[in-house]
């Protein structure tokens, strides 16, 4: 059994262990990377990027053959399946060199593709390794849930982490979970060709705004997606193979397709460290850490990303590495904050969120919030792009912002703005002092700034005498 030393042992190649290995190396602490699995984690490997390149792949598929009114003849689109799967891969082998094992060894990081579990409190073992730390860093992530349902063990059950890897378009894809990776998977496969049912037990898209979410759930069943909500999934039964069928049997009925995919939720992945051999308190959520994301029971060991629990975003994880160096590698005090983590689903229309909902705003502060609002049809370029579809509302107390919700087109581009204004405490008018191009469909953000000084400006009585004195007697 081989033994080494190092200021830091980071347990997890994904968002979070990168950021804090690259970082942490290239200003001089000595780094150890455990990763038994692929290098890039979730996100990259079986997430956020491949997620996209299909997203992207059905966008054009469905562009094709829906052109609108602007004088250009839709054309059925000749969708290559294993083509578009193809495409996802490429995106991959793409962004790979980014997270690589090579790249990291020209930091300076000693990487070592094994698992890592706790032996003692100072102590991990990954393989033949005996890793001695002055800290260690959790960061693990998650992966998909899948329910005991009964006679799921009798089918065939895609989950996140298989769904791109098949290569023959279903006919029928069952989705089980109406939250954000369900409903994205179900347009994506919906525009390449597949008929799609959404089943979900509670609300779809449930934990968003629900105004914003009716906008997303109306353009997805215009499209074709079947969507049966409060529909508890309560047996499955089928056949495994080529030609299988799975069937959902629920109280609302039974529905039948090809394949079925799980996407009801994450479970954090710490089963596995002996965090009780480290003294490190855990649970179903993850490491139980305080707002400085060390563990409240071992101060040696730091938990990011999904492993501490709360937002399960991969920018999250980024964040987060960012509190860890400060208070790893500096000793400064660093906490996270969440009031000011945005958040996006990439359906068409994309949905986003960062701070507070119209509904937690009011609950907060009641009678104090003002809510603005300002519609994508009176946005000039989206409606020159016949992108007419959506809604912007910020919630807003004392002229700052506390939360904004976007559902339109490129909506998760636009959130970044209301971002860094919550981020930074910055108030209303300084969106509505910024200088956009015109005719952009960030204007919308502008404009709803404008719609917060509106009655202000134009409906107010002593505004109005100021002006009317001003031109009364001004030479």
């Amino acid at each position: 059994m081989d033994r080494i030393k190092a200021d830091v042992c980071i347990i997890g190649a994904g968002s979070g262990g990168l950021s804090i290995a690259a970082g942490a190396s290239q200003m001089g602490a000595s780094v150890v990377l455990l990763e038994g699995h692929k290098m890039g984690g979730d996100c990259l490997n079986y997430g956020c990027v491949p997620s996209k390149a299909l997203i992207a792949a059905g966008k054009q598929a469905y562009a094709m053959s829906h052109t609108g009114d602007l004088g250009v003849k839709a054309v059925k689109a000749d969708v290559d399946f294993a083509a578009a799967k193809d495409h996802v891969r490429r995106v991959i082998e793409t962004i790979e060199p980014v997270d690589s094992q090579e790249r990291f060894e020209g930091f300076g990081v000693n990487v070592i593709r094994e698992f890592g579990k706790f032996i003692s409190p100072t102590e991990v073992q990954a393989g033949d390794t005996i890793i001695q730390a002055r800290r260690f860093i959790v960061a693990t992530g998650s992966g998909p849930f899948v329910p005991p349902i009964p006679g799921l063990e009798d089918v065939d059950v895609y989950t996140n982490e298989n769904i791109f890897d098949l290569r023959t378009r279903p006919e029928h894809l069952i989705i089980v979970g109406g939250g954000p990776i369900g409903m994205e998977m179900a347009q994506a496969h919906l525009r390449l060709g597949c008929k799609v049912t959404v089943i979900e037990g509670a609300k779809a898209m449930g934990k968003d705004d629900p105004e914003m979410a009716a906008i997303v759930l109306d353009s997805l069943r215009a499209e074709g997606v079947e969507i049966i909500e409060d529909a508890q999934a309560t047996k499955i039964s089928g056949s495994k193979g080529a030609k299988s069928k799975v069937t959902v049997h629920t109280p609302k009925g039974d529905f039948t397709g090809s394949h079925l995919l799980m996407a009801v939720g994450r479970k954090v992945n710490v089963e596995n460290l002996h965090l009780d051999k480290a003294d490190v308190k855990w649970g179903r959520g993850g490491v139980e850490v305080g707002a400085d994301l060390r563990s409240v029971s071992n101060k040696k060991v730091y938990a990011v990303g999904d492993a501490a629990g709360g937002l399960q975003f991969t920018h999250v994880a980024g964040y987060h590495a960012g509190v860890v160096i400060r208070s790893m590698l500096f000793g400064l005090p660093s906490k996270q904050r969440t009031d000011h983590i945005p958040w996006a689903t990439y359906t068409d229309p994309e949905l986003v969120q960062v701070g507070l909902t119209e509904a937690q705003a009011k609950e907060k502060f009641g009678g104090n919030v003002e809510v603005v609002r300002f519609p994508y049809h009176e946005n000039d370029r989206a409606i020159a792009e016949g992108k007419t579809t959506g809604l912007i509302k910020v919630m807003v107390i004392k002229g700052k912002p506390v939360g904004a919700s976007i559902v339109g087109a490129m909506a998760g581009e636009l959130i970044g703005m209301w971002a860094m204004a919550i981020a930074n405490k910055m108030k209303m008018s300084a969106i509505a002092a910024t200088v956009l191009p015109y005719p952009t469909i960030s204007e919308i953000n502008k404009r709803a700034a404008g719609a917060y000084f509106t009655p202000r400006l134009f409906e107010s009585p002593m505004v109005k005498r100021v002006v009317g004195l001003v031109q009364r007697w001004l030479p």
